[in-house]
């Protein structure tokens, strides 16, 4: 999700895919080669996030266990704090 006026790029990231601090798991089978791809995949989310910033965004990540109402809080807080959003200045 784009916030284009704001400039906030929002990314839900599964719990599994993206390896959720609180519930992040490894399959048994495989176990070196799934470690590998999901720390490749974190490895590329941050490399998106410094993308962006160094651009001139603000990235949201809403893990996909948190409740809807406190991810919009959230995101709502950050697009509020940017500069062209209807809430700033």
């Amino acid at each position: 999700m784009v916030f284009s006026r704001a400039r906030v790029a929002v990314y839900v990231d599964g719990c599994y895919w993206h390896s959720c601090p609180d519930h992040a798991t490894v399959p048994k089978a495989n176990r070196d080669w799934w470690v590998a791809k999901l720390e490749a995949n974190v490895k590329r989310d941050r490399d998106t996030d410094a993308r962006l910033r160094w651009a001139g965004w603000e990235v949201v990540r809403v893990w996909e266990h948190e409740t809807i109402v406190d991810a919009a809080d959230r995101i709502e807080s950050v697009a509020r704090e940017r500069p062209g959003s209807a809430g700033s200045g």
